[in-house]
């Protein structure tokens, strides 16, 4: 029997190869997969794409990061699912890997589903960066066929809007526990889009355990799996800590 080696009854993390952990959890009940894999883009010896571990999800949702490399040399891995849409995260910060090319301050997040859309939750959250609802009391133009005398009509603007596609959330740099550790502030959105309250989220690689962080603070289950021995240790400090690091 396969044991987590942190639950705290909303949230578990396994250690080892999600190829190897997730045949054992099979079993149903995922509403949606959030996860960061390994992208490729460097030489560190951690940063090797891993093919496979798509086969062996199950859930209907996906929401994957993923540079644009990442995606033209590996995209491939989501054949048989369908792409609905992406959202962009722009970073405060970013990476200067090249010193002749643009800053890259950004990061794609992909959105992937199978089976019929209308049966899956998808449901925008609302941003509170909207215009402030307003009355204006307005006067009626003057009319061709002369004064009406005194007349007004109300109009109002503003109101919630729909979240924006590309996202401008501070990295965690400084404070982070893992180099490619995702901010709490980029995972909610997806996770709140996806999975109802009291869902079950799955991070295959589940690194720092930011998307496990989000599960539990907007009221979801998550399972997240962890190859490397001492990103885990990390990562049950900071799941056990009461004061979470965003």
């Amino acid at each position: 029997m396969l044991s987590p080696i942190y639950d705290d009854g909303q949230v578990a993390l396994y250690h080892g190869d999600c190829r190897d952990v997730l045949p054992k959890l099979r079993g149903g009940g995922v509403d949606a997969v959030v996860t960061d894999p390994p992208y490729g883009d460097t030489s560190l010896d951690w940063d090797e794409p891993v093919r496979g571990w798509l086969d062996l999800v199950d859930a209907p949702q996906v929401w994957c990061f993923g540079s644009l490399r990442f995606w033209l040399e590996h995209g491939a891995e989501f054949a048989g699912w369908t792409y609905a849409q992406d959202v962009v995260w722009e970073k405060h910060n970013g990476s200067g890997l090249q010193a002749d090319r643009f800053r890259r301050v950004h990061e794609f997040v992909v959105h992937w589903y199978r089976g019929r859309w209308e049966e899956l939750r998808h449901v925008v959250p609302t941003t509170d960066d909207a215009t402030a609802r307003a009355i204006r009391r307005k006067a009626l133009p003057p009319q061709h066929q002369g004064a009406r005398g005194p007349s007004h009509y109300l109009s109002e603007d503003g109101g919630p809007r729909l979240m924006r596609s590309v996202q401008y959330v501070r990295s965690s740099h400084g404070s982070a526990i893992n180099p490619t550790q995702k901010p709490l502030g980029i995972i909610r959105p997806l996770i709140e889009y996806s999975v109802v309250p009291g869902g079950l989220v799955l991070d295959p690689f589940a690194g720092s355990c930011s998307t496990l962080l989000a599960a539990r603070e907007t009221g979801r289950r998550a399972i997240g799996i962890e190859l490397r021995r001492d990103q885990c240790e990390s990562a049950i400090e900071r799941l056990a800590q009461t004061s979470l690091v965003v």
